[in-house]
């Protein structure tokens, strides 16, 4: 029976930061462009909210592959933003996760709440949606802590 509580009790989504390597030069990012208010048309990472039903790993997957088609990752949790502003809707906490993929194994395609998805190089992105910005930027000092400890690159 499920509990009721006095208090208010914020959402709960996930975002996805995905790292693409094709062996060129440039790290890149994959991004969608939102096809939904808020932030209609602009630039965002993949994610989404949780379902009642399902772990936040489940859901992160889940959503990646509605929004991007890309399946069948290893992703990785990364942190938990909690600002009471990030999201014009209300109080929401994302947990973020990260993977590093070759962008080559893995074909876009926009579905979803996505109109669009894209591949942008790290050094190149457009102003992001919500505080994906800020995600992305821990996400990238995660990803570059990691490739000192651990070979991921082989994996590639």
């Amino acid at each position: 029976m499920p509990h009721t509580y006095s208090y208010p009790r914020p959402l709960v989504t996930v975002d996805c930061v995905i790292f693409g390597w094709d062996g060129g030069a440039a790290l890149k990012v994959l991004l969608i462009q939102r096809a939904r208010p808020p932030y209609q048309n602009q630039w965002a990472l993949p994610g989404g909210f949780v379902d009642m039903n399902e772990s936040l790993e489940a859901a992160a997957l889940r959503e990646l592959q509605e929004e991007t088609g890309v399946e069948d990752i290893f992703i990785e949790q990364l942190y938990t933003f909690g600002q009471p502003d990030r999201d014009p809707r209300g109080r929401v906490i994302s947990i973020a996760y990260f993977a590093l993929i070759n962008l080559e194994d893995h074909p876009v395609r926009a579905a979803d709440d996505a109109q669009r998805v894209q591949w942008f190089p790290t050094d190149e992105l457009p102003p992001l949606a919500f505080d994906h910005g800020d995600i992305f930027s821990v996400a990238l000092d995660r990803l570059r802590a990691k490739i000192r400890y651990h070979p991921i690159g082989f994996e590639l």
